[in-house]
């Protein structure tokens, strides 16, 4: 009777490790120590900034508003007070979008905001 090793699950194994670490630079796509070690990095750096783009484009829409309320008078938290007043429920995503295509649009929740301001 043959004897049985466990060389291909092993190869098998090793071999995941060298494709998912394809196209990295140097020895971290050739070797099973280093690779191992730079795909484990890369899913931790992964999960983490999945995490971290959300903040940032929320970042980045609020910056946009906070820009286009002060060109017209008012500043970004007066804004968001403005719009919760006039029970208007539109997320940042997309009052980001309305800011920067369309002006008109963003002209009447002004209009509406800075009255519903006055009259509380």
């Amino acid at each position: 009777m043959p004897r049985a090793t466990s060389a291909p699950a092993s190869r098998s194994r090793r071999k995941k490790f060298i494709k998912r670490a394809s196209g990295y630079r140097g020895s971290r796509h050739r070797l099973l120590k280093t690779a191992r070690q730079a795909v484990e990095h890369a899913g931790t750096y992964a999960y983490r900034d999945r995490k971290a783009r959300k903040r940032d484009f929320r970042k980045l829409w609020i910056a946009r508003i906070n820009a286009a309320t002060r060109a017209e008078g008012l500043t970004y938290s007066r804004f968001i007070l403005g719009l919760k007043l006039a029970n208007i429920d539109v997320n940042r995503k997309m009052l980001a979008e309305i800011a920067a295509t369309d002006e008109a649009g963003f002209q009447r929740l002004i209009q509406v905001v800075k009255a519903k301001l006055q009259a509380a």
